[in-house]
């Protein structure tokens, strides 16, 4: 029988950490960011879009409930990634 390795013990998750990771995952669709692997991947709009919009749900259904800390980092990353769509989206129509 082979061995197999044990699970990666994965950290506790916290809100800020769940936010950076879809924020992180926006850069990537945006071609702003490499890949797990290592590889800048194509900008992918749609996704890069999807996933601004759902962390603008998230600021909207956890307004009044986040600490300001957590406030401020979901407002600053959802105006960079805004910033960084609509540069992108630029980028795309001139090419």
């Amino acid at each position: 029988m082979a061995e197999s390795e044990p699970p990666l013990a994965l950290g506790p998750i916290d809100f800020s950490t769940h936010v950076l990771s879809l924020a992180s995952s926006a850069m990537i669709a945006l071609g702003r960011m490499p890949a797990p692997g290592g590889e800048t991947l194509s900008p992918d709009l749609d996704t890069a879009r999807h996933l601004i919009d759902v962390l603008g749900m998230l600021e909207q259904k956890t307004r009044g409930n986040l600490d300001e800390s957590e406030q401020k980092l979901l407002q600053s990353l959802i105006y960079d990634l805004r910033v960084a769509f609509v540069d992108a989206s630029a980028s795309a129509r001139r090419a």
